[in-house]
């Protein structure tokens, strides 16, 4: 033992080796996991972050979009509206302090050629009213069209009067689209930065809305375009509407890109249509408007949707890694990393102690049972000899009980037979002569009649004759003499007429019968009995079932009571099973099975024949 202990505990070169090399697989992955966790967790940080942002810049645009729309209202809500009035509602909006990107409001009016003439003298007069004589007002272009729609109005008042006239019909990409916001009453928004105002990456979009005349109906395409008075709009600068948004993050480096990517046309006319137009960078200068973008696994990038009035935005936002990792999150894995390896040796070390004292214990264990073992093995045998033995027993008490049965009906029976004609004989020829003698003889065969019933009834219980006609015979018989004897209305399904079986096997199958039907009578205060005897696949099932009490709890194993347990002894021998349910107050069921020989074909499948629930013994 004590050498067994020695080697258990001893640590060899290579558990050694395994051990470190465990340990530093352990402090590795501990390292990767640690630092993934910090990546991820810093990942989700600047996510959140740039949402936020993207957030802020949605409302932003809505309240500048909800000014156009409060505008557009006021000038829809007056009869006559004028350049004074418009002037005093605009500095009344005190833009540079509440819309501080709005650098103007202007609204175009929609002149048709037939009243341009008049149109242009009104706006003359007005203009000059308000800047001197010497303002001049033209259609610019100049050109006669079906149409024109001429800044009419604009605020803050410009110095200069060539403003006033600017015909955007002229644009025909931005006079369709123009035209198409009429007719659908919805807000237009630019896609192109408005050249006269933008510089590199400094760049000022547009929003119109379409105005309509006072107490018009506008409710389809056609009143739209009867009530059509012009367009209104605001010239906003993007770099101050979104001012503020990223001093608004607590990350240091972080860039923010937006583009345009719907339909426009650029300063030169051509169609921008799939081509993502890039109106701002907030890492950009006037010199490189768009440095190319951050790039490459040390760099967090995400891409946000934004919708401006229904041209499509998206917001590139990107940050280095380290800029959203503490001093702590740089020591933290490489913590993790030698908390792991120390603590996978200790383990390890641990582990190695408890196996090695296991397999000692082990070893110990084996040559403290190997005797035990023996024993049990020499314990099956003896329990399968008294099997055999007990076999053996009821085969030789059945035919000994046949020989007993048989010899009774040949000598006992015949003599009393031969008895009882001589005594016939006797009462017949002394009937008339010697009444006496008449009497005693009558007296003398009624007790030899009396004594054959006897010996009948003996041979019977030593074993029926009536199972030399077969097993379903007899358990006819032997429900029908229970029935008569106790007076428990009973009922037999037997559905496969006779069953041909060897004599042990009918033999087990009638005395397991007899044992139920005298444990109902002793027991089960029944009123009602089923049998039914049932062949399937090779298997016969003998089943009683009573309506009486019940097993009460623990009545299977009740000291002294051998009835089941005979039961269960001869079904097993024959290789068959047993079982038996029981409720309280719901009566007892028996059920007994085994496979016999020489039966016809299976009527039922097993599982339908051996149900769920059955408590095999």
């Amino acid at each position: 033992m004590t050498t067994t202990l020695r080697d258990a505990f001893s640590v060899s070169r290579l558990s050694f080796w395994v051990g470190a090399l465990l340990s530093s697989l352990v402090g590795s992955l501990l390292y990767i996991v640690t630092a993934r966790s910090i990546e991820d967790d810093a990942q989700a940080r600047f996510v959140n972050h740039a949402k936020h942002a993207q957030s802020v810049i949605s409302v932003r645009v809505k309240s500048y979009t909800d000014l156009l729309r409060a505008a557009g209202s006021m000038l829809q809500s007056v009869d006559v509206m004028t350049h004074r009035r418009f002037h005093e509602y605009v500095r009344g909006l005190e833009l540079p302090r509440h819309y501080p990107a709005v650098e103007d409001m202007n609204f175009a009016a929609y002149v048709e050629e037939a009243d341009r003439v008049r149109f242009m003298d009104d706006l003359r007069e007005e203009v000059q009213r308000h800047q001197g004589k010497d303002a001049q007002v033209e259609i610019s272009p100049p050109g006669i069209r079906p149409y024109y729609l001429t800044i009419a109005y604009f605020e803050p008042d410009p110095k200069d009067s060539s403003l006033y006239g600017i015909d955007l019909a002229m644009n025909r990409y931005f006079s369709k689209q123009l035209m198409e916001s009429r007719d659908q009453g919805t807000i237009y928004a630019s896609g192109t930065p408005i050249p006269a105002l933008s510089s590199p990456n400094n760049f000022y979009l547009g929003l119109r809305i379409p105005i309509y005349r006072f107490g018009l109906p506008h409710d389809t395409v056609q009143q739209r375009r009867a009530a059509y008075a012009g367009s209104l709009g605001i010239a906003f600068s993007l770099p101050k509407l979104l001012q503020g948004v990223i001093d608004e993050i607590p990350i240091s480096g972080l860039r923010m890109t937006l583009y345009d990517i719907g339909p426009g046309m650029d300063a030169a006319g051509r169609d921008t249509n799939g081509r993502p137009l890039a109106l701002f960078d907030s890492q950009g200068s006037a010199s490189e408007p768009t440095p190319p973008l951050d790039s490459g696994e040390d760099v967090f990038t995400t891409t946000l949707p934004l919708d401006f009035n229904g041209r499509p935005w998206k917001t590139i936002y990107s940050v280095r890694k380290s800029a959203l990792n503490t001093e702590f999150d740089t020591y933290y894995p490489k913590l993790m990393m030698a908390f792991g390896f120390l603590g996978s040796i200790l383990l390890y070390a641990l582990l190695h102690t408890l196996t090695s004292s296991r397999r000692a214990a082990l070893e110990l264990a084996q040559e403290m049972t190997s005797e035990l073992r023996e024993s049990q093995t020499k314990l099956q045998l003896s329990h399968q000899k008294l099997r055999r033995l007990a076999d053996h027993a009821y085969q030789i008490k059945e035919m000994e009980r046949k020989r007993i049965a048989r010899e009774i009906h040949d000598d006992l029976g015949q003599s009393l037979l031969a008895l009882r004609i001589e005594a016939e004989l006797l009462a017949g020829r002394t009937m008339g002569t010697h009444s006496h003698l008449n009497k005693r003889a009558r007296s003398t065969l009624q007790q030899i009649d009396t004594t054959i019933k006897s010996v009948r009834q003996i041979i019977n219980d030593l074993r029926p004759t009536v199972l030399d006609l077969g097993l379903s015979a007899a358990v006819e018989w032997q429900v029908d003499q229970f029935r008569k004897r106790t007076g428990i209305q009973c009922e037999i399904r037997d559905d496969h007429g006779e069953i041909a079986l060897p004599d042990h096997c009918a033999t087990a199958f009638f005395r397991i019968l007899q044992e139920s039907l005298t444990n109902i009578v002793r027991h089960a205060n029944a009123t009602r009995v089923t049998v039914e005897l049932r062949l399937n696949g090779g298997w016969l099932s003998l089943t009683v079932r009573d309506n009486g009490c019940g097993l009460p709890p623990g009545g299977r194993n009740k000291y002294g009571s051998f009835g089941l347990v005979g039961i269960e002894e001869r079904i097993v021998i024959l290789g068959g099973t047993c079982a038996v349910f029981s409720e309280p107050g719901g009566g007892t069921t028996v059920m007994v099975s085994a496979p016999v020989i020489g039966g016809p074909a299976p009527v039922l499948s097993h599982e339908q024949e051996h149900g769920s629930g059955s408590a095999v013994i």
